[in-house]
């Protein structure tokens, strides 16, 4: 794993590359906070560069849209989540790696700290989520196991945003590309 994306060997001694900006909806500083060296992830082939003799794979498709994962969730829930953002207006919680909210902000937070956050609102037609913090979790010692939405098959375009939403989100067009576990 390298700060810029994770490389996987995808069979037969090839070796293509996750970059981190495919790898979750929600940002993250570096893979490892995603995958473990050695984990077996599913993944879309995203590119074929013949001449480069390079094959690019993404990942976050495969985690869901944010329908499929705000889908788990509702307003007066009390879960857990990583601080992934601070700014000076609130900090941003990852409830999965493709979805989160801003919570208020409390002095007290660090990014990477493990929290437990209460669901004041969803907002669908945002994109919103807006969340309490309620306090400071023991750090995790493994990066939380991954749920996916597509494990098999062919995917041809991907679209994060739910339907009529007045704010965009990503889109990625694959053009029959396969799904696999690497």
């Amino acid at each position: 794993m390298e700060p810029f994306g994770a490389f996987v060997d995808i069979g037969c001694g090839t070796v293509s590359m996750v970059g981190i900006e495919n790898i979750s909806v929600s940002r993250i500083p570096h893979p490892d906070r995603r995958f473990r060296v050695g984990q077996e992830i599913y993944a879309v082939v995203s590119g074929l560069h013949p001449g480069l003799r390079r094959i690019t794979l993404s990942h976050r498709e495969l985690l869901g849209t944010w329908a499929e994962n705000v889908a788990a969730f509702s307003p007066g829930m009390t879960v857990s989540g990583y601080v992934r953002g601070i700014k000076e207006y609130g900090a941003f919680i990852e409830l999965t790696p493709n979805l989160s909210g801003l919570a208020e902000l409390r002095p007290d937070l660090v990014e990477g700290d493990l929290v437990s956050v209460y669901l004041k609102g969803i907002f669908p037609d945002r994109m919103k989520i807006k969340l309490l913090v309620i306090d400071r979790l023991a750090p995790a010692a493994e990066p939380p196991s991954l749920r996916y939405f597509v494990t098999s098959g062919q995917l041809d375009s991907w679209q994060y945003a739910p339907e009529g939403c007045r704010k965009t989100g990503p889109e990625s067009l694959f053009l029959g590309m396969p799904t696999a576990a690497f």
